[in-house]
């Protein structure tokens, strides 16, 4: 069994594509090897047989190993378009001794896109901070996706500056370039120091009404941006987006701060509820995993 990728692996390799195509064969294989294997041979190639149909398609390799029936699917019933949305705003480069945040989206991002090439689907990726940093068209080749794994690679490479974060402004406009029905994905901490979530929960409703199915990952460090778990000693707390700096002792606003922190995410994941976006809450501390599955299961109801 393969050992899981660390955020460490990443900077050690600093190949994405490499660790991308690690990353999915090693769940690939976790699939295979669960109870659930009827729906990873689904996923790779294949869809449940409907009763009533022509059998000429029943892949029977698969049902002597399964005793299931599945067809094999072919490109027509594969195709989907998917824009991808990476946060690199200066909060997303914490904890900033791995970059963290940072670092776990952009393996993620190259994961899925890694998975979305394998079924032949068209990928486009996005990058934003206070505006849209870069974006590239929607394409399903080989060449195109060898093209975003370099850029996500490169993001890495860069140092954060002192940008705001504006997603509600972003979302909106991808919104509106969007032609057609298409997959969302975000990977943010959804931190603004315009704190106006109404902002934020319109431009999310705005997707929706183009018809968009839309899977938000929500990336923190939970240990410290929302459990606030740091030593009870003084401490400098410096905005990696301001620079403003905060002298003080943790007990001293762990409770208010922790409220507070609650209460947003609360609020964000009953918008995204009302909305019938996928609110996905990460830990950058858990298995990459997560973010992969979550992914199948949204791609299942896009289907």
């Amino acid at each position: 069994m393969k050992t899981p990728l660390t955020l460490a692996d990443v900077q050690k390799f600093e190949n994405m594509e490499f660790l991308a195509r690690q990353l999915v064969e090693g769940f690939i294989t976790g699939l295979h090897q669960s109870p659930y294997h009827g729906f990873s041979v689904e996923f790779s190639e294949h869809r449940l047989y409907n009763s009533g149909e022509s059998t000429r398609h029943i892949d029977w390799k698969v049902y002597a190993r399964t005793d299931k029936l599945f067809v094999k699917r072919y490109e027509e019933e594969t195709n989907l378009r998917c824009h991808m949305l990476l946060d690199v705003s200066p909060s997303m480069y914490y904890p900033t001794d791995n970059n963290g945040k940072l670092t776990f989206s952009a393996l993620c991002a190259a994961a899925l896109a890694t998975l979305l090439r394998k079924q032949r689907d068209a990928i486009g990726l996005v990058t934003f901070s206070d505006k849209i940093e870069l974006q590239t068209p929607v394409r399903s080749t080989a060449s195109h996706l060898h093209t975003l794994l370099l850029l996500l690679q490169k993001q890495l490479e860069q140092k954060p500056t002192a940008k705001d974060t504006n997603v509600a402004e972003v979302i909106h406009l991808i919104a509106q370039q969007i032609p057609k029905r298409s997959l969302v994905i975000i990977f943010s901490d959804m931190l603004s120091r315009h704190n106006d979530s109404d902002a934020i929960f319109a431009a999310l409703q705005h997707l929706k009404h183009q018809n968009h199915e839309v899977l938000l990952f929500h990336v923190m460090d939970r240990k410290t941006e929302e459990e606030f778990d740091f030593a009870e000693r003084p401490y400098v707390f410096v905005d990696v987006e301001t620079g403003q700096e905060l002298k003080l002792q943790p007990s001293e606003v762990r409770d208010n701060y922790r409220l507070a922190v609650e209460q947003y995410k609360r609020e964000l994941e009953l918008k995204c509820g009302q909305y019938k976006i996928d609110f996905v809450p990460v830990d950058i501390s858990e298995p990459f995993d997560k973010v992969l599955y979550a992914y199948l299961v949204k791609r299942a109801k896009v289907r």
